[in-house]
């Protein structure tokens, strides 16, 4: 047997770092050639400026009993975050990390595809395994630590030198390019981990704050006391470009076209993932200044309606309410054994219609139920409706885009919304059979989705760099005469407001004022309703 000669730790970080830039940063280069595509040469120092700060990273822990794990390790999850950046467009940052770890595995199995098992093994679990047979070569303490801490300082003046080689354009590409610090591999992924992990220890030491403690309930006068049933249906995944009662070609909603709703056509949503969207719109705070540290440490407009006196209910179909439904009642129908909509550990939302339809007869008093949906979540949009349902041919059947054109993609898509459309007509078809209830219902996404447009798949791209598919929201708004009666909203206000631009920010205020709770904590300009009933 021939015998391998070990190599000097130090060696190995150059080598590990040229792997990584090669390898697992195909979304990095083909951002660069774009970012300095006639300047090369100004690229190739901003390139190697990274480079250095790698190996300056790794350097400093090139300690043998460290250094081969460590590498292993970033191996693995490069080959695991770069699959999803290069296949999907995704981008690892913070808000995404917190998604991944808000997810379940019934959701998240859908992502584990043939095609990245395949990309793992081979760009992360063998070079990994070579690594960690790699021989390294023995060095005593005192020579480990001058070593490794003057490779360090020397990569870390080298980063310093190149930058400044051309800091003016350098510092307005870092400034303006948040995509191409985004995709770079490792380091990335591991800042934004570093950020996450953060974000929860300062979230855990919060004091915890009651809001709206003034609440109220004032209903409009001279009308029936039927107790009011507002449904509040929160869709996910669902984006605005692809319903037809916004104007999309194909006809997604013939059973809500048929029915006296008010559509929101410009709607947008408070972030662009579940994990921060769900609890971000029912917070007081509006998208700029919502944090999670402020979620997590606030109450929420349900809260505050439940202070006022009613019932509050939350029926979940999707992976959780993300906090937002902690202190009020809470019923989970996602693994519900019922064969008519349940199965594989998942249920379409005709079950949310099923579940309404068994609370109606017992409700004796003003009351809320909100509805989280499974919606439109992909990538296996065509588990998110009945067979029947599949108008749109032919539709995509797998949850690997790679093997699907992208007319299959959307093909999949559409149906789950036309799907949609049926779930909310059932609801309003159920909701208007209530002689003894006054009943209203208003529907809005958490956020929308990309279906390949300009590469980019699924959702959760940083807000500042989403394109309007992840942003733009459909919203709805039914309401039956005894509801109109009994909160005193009028349909033609509405109707002459319905092409104004809202977003996430008004539903706090929005809610408040349809169900008729007086606080100061409702800011009128943000009620959609303030100026359409006796509430304004």
């Amino acid at each position: 047997m021939i015998p391998i000669r070990a190599m000097h730790p130090l060696m190995l970080v150059v080598v590990a770092v040229a792997t990584l830039f090669a390898i697992y940063n195909q979304t990095f280069w083909g951002l660069w050639a774009e970012v300095f595509e006639g300047n090369y040469p100004s690229g190739v120092m901003f390139a190697a400026a990274f480079f250095s700060l790698c190996c300056a990273l790794l350097g400093g822990l090139a300690f043998r009993s460290v250094l081969r794990p460590l590498i292993a390790g970033l191996f693995v999850v490069s080959a695991v975050t770069s699959y999803y950046m290069d296949e999907l467009g995704v981008v690892i940052d913070r808000e995404m990390i917190q998604n991944v770890v808000s997810t379940t595995w019934t959701e998240g199995k859908h992502l584990v595809t043939a095609p990245f098992v395949f990309w793992i093994a081979v760009a992360g679990i063998v070079p990994a395994l070579v690594v960690l047979a790699v021989p390294l070569s023995r060095r005593r303490l005192w020579r480990t630590l001058w070593q490794n801490a003057l490779f360090s300082t020397l990569c870390v003046i080298g980063f310093v030198g190149l930058l400044l080689s051309d800091m003016k354009d350098y510092a307005s590409i870092l400034r303006n390019r948040g995509d191409l610090k985004a995709s770079f591999q490792p380091l990335a992924p591991v800042v934004e981990s570093v950020r996450f992990v953060a974000m929860l220890s300062r979230s855990r030491t919060l004091p915890f704050v009651a809001i709206g403690l003034d609440a109220v309930r004032k209903k409009a006068g001279n009308v029936s006391d039927l107790p009011t049933v507002t449904v509040v249906v929160v869709g996910e995944t669902a984006r605005a470009q692809n319903f037809s009662l916004g104007g999309y070609g194909r006809d997604t909603n013939p059973r809500l076209a048929a029915e006296d709703i008010l559509y929101f056509e410009n709607v947008s949503s408070c972030g662009t993932s579940t994990a921060v969207s769900l609890p971000c719109m029912f917070s007081r705070y509006g998208r700029r200044d919502y944090s999670h540290e402020l979620g997590v440490s606030h109450e929420n407009v349900l809260d505050v309606i439940q202070r006022s006196g009613m019932r509050v209910e939350w029926i979940e179909n999707n992976t959780g309410d993300k906090g937002v439904a902690a202190r009020v009642g809470y019923r989970q129908v996602t693994y519900a054994e019922d064969p008519e909509f349940c199965g594989e550990g998942e249920c379409i939302d005709g079950i949310l219609v099923k579940e309404v339809a068994k609370l109606l007869p017992e409700i004796d008093q003003d009351t809320v139920l909100v509805l989280h949906q499974i919606g439109s979540h992909g990538p296996s949009y065509y588990l998110r409706y009945p067979e029947a349902f599949e108008r749109f041919k032919p539709a995509c059947r797998t949850a690997n885009f790679s093997a699907c054109t992208q007319e299959e993609v959307v093909n999949a898509y559409d149906n789950t919304i036309l799907y949609t459309d049926k779930v909310l007509q059932d609801l309003i078809a159920l909701l208007s059979a209530q002689d003894d209830l006054a009943t209203a219902m208003l529907y809005v996404s958490d956020h929308g989705e990309s279906l390949g447009e300009n590469g980019l798949y699924l959702h959760g791209t940083p807000y500042f760099m989403a394109p309007d598919e992840q942003t733009k929201v459909p919203m709805l708004f039914w309401q039956s005469q005894a509801f109109a009666e009994s909160v005193g909203i009028d349909d033609g206000c509405l109707k002459s407001k319905a092409s104004a631009a809202y977003s996430h920010d008004h539903l706090f205020h929005s809610l408040l004022g349809l169900t008729a709770v007086e606080t100061a904590e409702r800011n009128p300009e943000l009620d959609i309703f303030a100026d359409c009933g006796r509430n304004g």
